[in-house]
């Protein structure tokens, strides 16, 4: 294997999916400010996620809008045809 190949910050991360409170383990070096206690009782790095393959209506079947920004609601209070 060859050396340096990966940075050095590296490690295990935890995503979470903030509609449905899906999470997983993986490694990435995304930076992040907040923790969490993981299953097996270690506390990890946490990146919060909108969606998910979990969430995602081409992966679900469901055809569900997840709106937590409020865009739509934006868009249509600017664009309201009377």
């Amino acid at each position: 294997m060859k050396k340096d190949l990966h940075p050095s910050n590296y490690r295990p991360v935890v995503f979470k999916d903030m509609s449905n409170e899906y999470a997983f383990l993986t490694k990435s070096c995304i930076d992040t400010k907040e923790t969490i206690q993981w299953e097996d009782g270690n506390e990890y790095p946490l990146v919060k996620l909108e969606i998910s393959h979990t969430s995602h209506p081409f992966y679900t079947g469901k055809m569900k809008l997840i709106d937590t920004a409020g865009r739509i609601d934006k868009f249509r209070t600017r664009y309201n045809k009377k």
